[in-house]
């Protein structure tokens, strides 16, 4: 095992996002426990239902929340085994490209590839491996503002 990234670059874990049957009521048990939670994280006046929030954590970690409307949208290996995953591991990538030759060089090393890269509808470029369990690890690049459109396309199968 290296002690290092084979291309420099360290993926830095970035993200938790959380496959719920009720955003609203994640955010409510997480308020609970402890975990600040912006009065407009629900969305505006707290519609509901809410497909989608982010929760920023001490340290720079964002915890995510998805319905399975929402995960559907951006995860190919979701789509196909939605009983297969309730959480997804994020780490940042320096690039764009960085995610491309991450995504290769695992699946090349016979991890299953869950979601190939793509260009995601919030401007980051993003992929998902399986880790030897079956936990899916999401790849993603810096977000290019540019690049962001709406609304979102279903990602490439």
């Amino acid at each position: 095992m290296s002690d290092s990234a084979p291309n420099g670059s360290a993926p830095i874990l970035s993200q938790v996002n959380l496959v719920v049957s009720d955003v609203a009521a994640s955010l409510d048990f997480y308020s609970r426990l402890g975990i600040a939670v912006p009065e407009d994280a629900a969305g505006p006046n707290g519609e509901d239902p809410v497909a989608h929030a982010e929760l920023e954590m001490p340290g720079g970690v964002t915890l995510e929340f998805d319905t399975d409307e929402s995960v559907r949208v951006w995860h190919a290996g979701y789509r196909s085994d939605p009983s297969s995953t309730k959480a997804i591991m994020g780490f940042a990538l320096p690039s764009r490209q960085a995610v491309d030759d991450r995504y290769a060089e695992l699946t090349s090393a016979g991890y299953t590839g869950r979601q190939a890269p793509f260009d995601a509808f919030w401007g980051g470029r993003y992929a998902i491996v399986a880790d030897p369990d079956g936990n899916d690890v999401g790849l993603m690049s810096p977000i290019d503002a540019s690049l962001r459109t709406w609304p979102p396309e279903e990602s490439p199968s």
